[in-house]
């Protein structure tokens, strides 16, 4: 359990600081990019480590709890998302892309992630 709270913590941070980097860098088409971002990464983070640890002999079920329900946990979002899709469709525009470059993303940044962790 303190595994999962230190690498929430840590995720959460990281979250902060890249998502805001990115929303400062990143200023076309108004969506969210720094959402997308680190839920793009952590999606991919999280089949890279799970794919690694389900390929070891003896897969050590701390380093699952530190960096997947921990620091992936923490680092992504669903909530923002979700918050963040509703403003869009009030607004009346992105949501729909946004929305699109989220699943699509995200499934595909699993599979990339999965690929390469049953590589290494």
């Amino acid at each position: 359990m303190v595994l999962g709270f230190l690498g929430g913590g840590l995720g959460s941070v990281c979250r902060f600081w890249l998502s805001h980097w990115v929303n400062a860098h990143l200023r076309w088409a108004k969506l969210p990019w720094g959402t997308l971002t680190v839920n793009v990464i952590g999606c991919w983070l999280i089949g890279l480590v799970l794919a690694y640890l389900e390929k070891q002999a003896h897969p050590r079920q701390e380093w699952a709890l530190l960096l997947t329900t921990g620091f992936c946990g923490g680092f992504t979002t669903f909530s923002a998302f979700a918050f963040e899709q509703q403003i869009l469709l009030r607004q009346g525009f992105g949501f729909g892309l946004y929305v699109g470059l989220s699943l699509i993303l995200g499934l595909g940044a699993v599979y990339a992630g999965i690929w390469l962790g049953q590589k290494v």
